[in-house]
């Protein structure tokens, strides 16, 4: 499992594609960041446009050293809408978490988050076989925290005082997670949500 929940896999659906981040995502990732101005959201982290190649060097720095699996979140015709990642990779114990996800406004409250995290969930259960998917958020993110238990993951508790953002504010981190045997149920609700059921 070690190699195999770090490597890289396109990921297809209907409504979205994850496709492996590379160099030529940037240019789209720049436009998707700038839609509705999300990296100037205080309670996430979104590179600002001009920060974006920095971003994608630094998410593939961390895949080519096993510590996650980036992608970035394209609609069908192959525009980037945002990105998304494996991270905390604990092959161990059959863990990880899906987060350093951001999507451009105009792609919020669309089938393309439900389909990114059933493409990803899938993956994470049914090819990688872990027994926990995590989730992490700030905690004076709502919308996430709603998207995420809207998912059907469970809220496991708050670390307080987890982290220091860029500006120096601590942030309160909220934790939510899947279990392998509430796996069917969360699939059953994400093709419900995305008129599969």
């Amino acid at each position: 499992m070690t190699s195999a929940i770090a490597a890289s896999a396109l990921l297809v659906g209907e409504h979205v594609r994850l496709e492996p981040l590379e160099p030529r995502h940037a240019d789209g990732l720049a436009a998707a960041a700038a839609d509705g101005e999300v990296w100037r959201k205080w309670t996430t982290s979104v590179p600002a446009p001009e920060d974006v190649p920095a971003e994608i060097d630094r998410r593939i720095a961390a895949h080519e050293a096993g510590r996650i699996v980036p992608w970035a979140t394209c609609l069908p015709d192959g525009t980037p809408v945002g990105m998304t990642t494996y991270c905390a990779i604990d092959p161990v114990n059959r863990r990880v978490e899906i987060g350093a996800t951001w999507l451009g406004a105009s792609a919020q409250r669309t089938l393309v988050n439900p389909e990114a995290k059933l493409l990803q969930l899938s993956r994470a259960f049914d090819d990688l076989d872990c027994i926990a998917v995590e989730f992490r958020t700030h905690w004076h993110n709502r919308q996430s925290r709603r998207a995420i238990a809207a998912l059907g993951a469970k809220q496991d508790g708050v670390l307080r005082n987890h982290s220091i953002s860029p500006g120096g504010v601590l942030r309160d981190t909220v934790v939510f997670s899947i279990l392998r045997d509430e796996w069917a149920a969360v699939r059953a609700g994400l093709l419900a949500r995305l008129g599969r059921a």
